[in-house]
């Protein structure tokens, strides 16, 4: 597990720099939480990844300041790690292949929580309507 997320953060700094894959990225992992198919693992993270997701929209768009580098770098990279289907367990495994997944999520979601619950807040001071501009922007 340990070695391929050290890959998906080596490889985060270019694909959050690359708007092509970056959308990709977040689009994908989008995809993946919405759907039912996992439902049962993904119980534990799917609250999580979709303020990730906005986060790292909202941040590379600069609507929202207050990311630091890094954490934009640890989600990114925990994204990756989401999508890939061959992690540490394959996905592709019944019943655990989305165990290592909602680890990383889970791990990276508690180290940064406080930049977290901070953009929750500012996003919760915008209108409704930036809301609905927030959640389906895609930024360059």
């Amino acid at each position: 597990m340990k070695r391929t997320l050290d890959k998906a953060t080596h490889n985060a700094e270019s694909i959050i720099s690359n708007s092509r894959k970056r959308g990709k990225l977040l689009d994908t992992a989008t995809r993946i939480a919405s759907s039912g198919k996992y439902a049962l693992q993904f119980s534990a993270i799917k609250e999580k990844i979709s303020p990730l997701i906005r986060m790292v929209r909202c941040t590379v768009s600069k609507e929202y300041l207050d990311t630091p580098w890094q954490t934009v770098v640890s989600i990114t990279a925990a994204l990756i790690y989401f999508v890939s289907p061959f992690d540490a367990i394959a996905d592709f495994l019944p019943l655990i292949g989305f165990v290592d997944d909602a680890a990383v999520i889970s791990v990276v979601f508690a180290s940064i929580s406080k930049d977290v619950e901070k953009f929750i807040t500012w996003e919760a001071t915008k209108s409704p309507s930036d809301a609905v501009l927030i959640s389906s922007a895609k930024p360059e």
